[in-house]
């Protein structure tokens, strides 16, 4: 069972990472805007307020994005996405936490600091943090821009989780209002590809 939550970017970094996989499983929605992930019952059984989680059919239960990425390609291994040899999976996952640290952590800290609603994901916020973010941003937008200028996917030559990292994190940008500049072209080429792939589900 994989407890999903709609918008989030990690949980759809899951649901495009099946889709790419072709694999199936039973969901149930977590209703995060009301905190549920937050409730005494979500905790117990989680050990953790996180979202996604996996529940195994033994009571096993996995939290945390890329670790339950990891178990599924464990099991269903292509189409590869997380590495064919040591030295590409490190290729990969460096590429995926760049993405994180350059790009989704200044989005996250814009939203969840700078939207009222999203007071119920942090608890206090921090008007001024989102602001400063906001420059984060902007700078993360030109880093990713000129990570892909001289290559057709993130990480190497072929689409990896570093690239689903990548889209979930420019999506995730709706939320604050800001879009790819015009002038970014070998990011809106890369978007063009990945949303070509037919995978890239909400």
């Amino acid at each position: 069972m994989l407890y999903d939550t709609p918008r989030a970017p990690n949980p759809r970094r899951v649901r495009i990472f099946l889709a790419e996989k072709g694999i199936e499983l039973p969901t149930t929605s977590v209703d995060i805007m009301a905190g549920q992930q937050f409730g005494e019952e979500y905790l117990a059984k989680m050990g953790s307020h996180n979202v996604p989680a996996l529940e195994l059919s033994d009571g096993t239960i996995l939290t945390e994005t890329v670790a339950v990425c990891r178990y599924l390609e464990a099991l269903y291994p292509e189409p590869n996405l997380l590495g064919r040899d040591p030295l590409e999976a490190a290729r990969i996952e460096m590429w995926s936490r760049r993405v994180e640290f350059q790009l989704m952590l200044p989005i996250a800290a814009v939203s969840r600091h700078g939207i009222p609603a999203m007071k119920v994901l942090e608890g206090e916020q921090c008007p001024e943090w989102a602001e400063f973010n906001r420059d984060r941003v902007v700078s993360g937008l030109a880093w990713l821009e000129r990570s892909l200028a001289e290559r057709e996917w993130l990480a190497g030559d072929r689409f990896s989780l570093a690239d689903i990292t990548a889209i979930c994190t420019v999506g995730f940008m709706r939320l604050i209002r800001v879009s790819v500049p015009t002038e970014h072209a070998a990011t809106l080429a890369w978007m063009e590809r990945c949303e070509g792939r037919g995978t890239m589900v909400g």
